[in-house]
């Protein structure tokens, strides 16, 4: 008498719940990633202290809602390279700006990135 003895087939394992799977993470790690690159400002304030000398006098830059006003007289952003620009000296100049509550950082940006394109310009941001 012979035995039968028979054969658990085994099941296959599905592959769609996996694949659901991988496909949800690599959805999650997509969103939650970053792909732009975030630019850098320098910053400093006025309570560092300065290295100008006496015999210069530090222009002063205030962002207004209505405007740029350089040493009091306004300003567009565009002429703000010629008009720091005319003085040539050996030291660099210092430009203290000073902000307005509805001054966007948009505005600021500009502001920092135009007087760096000029050259021997030094910022410094009143709070």
């Amino acid at each position: 008498m012979a035995l039968e003895t028979s054969l658990r087939r085994r099941k296959r394992l599905s592959m769609t719940s996996l694949i659901d799977v991988i496909f949800l993470l690599l959805l999650f790690f997509m969103l939650t990633s970053t792909f732009s690159k975030y630019g850098e400002i320098e910053l400093s304030t006025a309570g560092q202290g300065s290295n100008a000398t006496e015999e210069t006098q530090p222009h002063f830059l205030s962002l207004k809602d209505t405007g740029l006003l350089l040493d009091g007289v306004p300003t567009e952003i565009d002429a703000l390279a010629d008009a720091l620009a005319a003085e040539d000296s050996e030291d660099p100049q210092l430009v203290l700006v000073s902000l307005s509550e509805q001054t966007t950082s948009q505005t600021l940006v500009d502001v920092l990135a135009t007087l760096r394109g000029i050259g021997g310009i030094r910022a410094v941001v009143l709070q």
